[in-house]
């Protein structure tokens, strides 16, 4: 894991990506905007093997907005406020803030790991499992990144992940996992 000083280097030299804060030795992950919330769908099953299923779970975005509240049992896909890149020997892990989840909101909820190359906005999945609506606010911090460097051979590719980022925050999964007819 790389301290502060070594991610303000790295910020200054252009292998890093970043305009947010530098919070001790990792970078503060801020609430920003669309947020794209999910809606009860149209039918009671959502076939993961159909991308026009799973659009069903998605409301409008909601891109101007202050405060925003979370009820009890809902996700919120939310972009973070500033965009990262990372360069291809750079790695992330987000975490949550403990404050946050003890109030019952978790910030997080996939595989924590931003991969090398990362170029763009990161999209949190906010889900309140407390008892009360949550009261969420543009711009407040909810999450971390830790920067990592990678040891070994380095390719100096960029990761490319075309479905999401600020514009594009629901899932894509049919389409970049296509499931052959024959499986269904």
């Amino acid at each position: 894991m790389l301290s502060a000083e070594s991610i303000t280097q790295l910020i200054n030299k252009g292998d890093l990506g970043w305009a947010g804060q530098l919070r001790r030795d990792s970078l503060l992950l801020t609430l920003g905007s669309p947020l794209q919330p999910l809606v009860v769908p149209s039918t009671e099953v959502i076939d993961l093997a159909d991308q026009s299923s799973i659009d069903d779970l998605y409301g409008e975005p909601v891109t101007a907005w202050k405060t925003y509240e979370l009820l009890p049992g809902e996700t919120l896909l939310a972009a973070v406020d500033e965009p990262l890149r990372l360069g291809a020997g750079l790695m992330g892990m987000i975490g949550g803030l403990s404050h946050l989840a003890r109030v019952g909101l978790a910030v997080h909820v996939t595989s924590p790991f931003v991969l090398p190359g990362w170029n763009g906005y990161l999209t949190l999945e906010l889900v309140n499992t407390g008892p009360a609506a949550l009261r969420l606010h543009h711009g407040m911090p909810l999450a971390r990144l830790l920067v990592f460097a990678l040891e070994g051979f380095l390719s100096d590719e960029v990761v490319s992940q075309p479905f999401y980022g600020r514009d594009a925050l629901k899932s894509r999964y049919a389409v970049k996992f296509p499931i052959d007819s024959t499986q269904r």
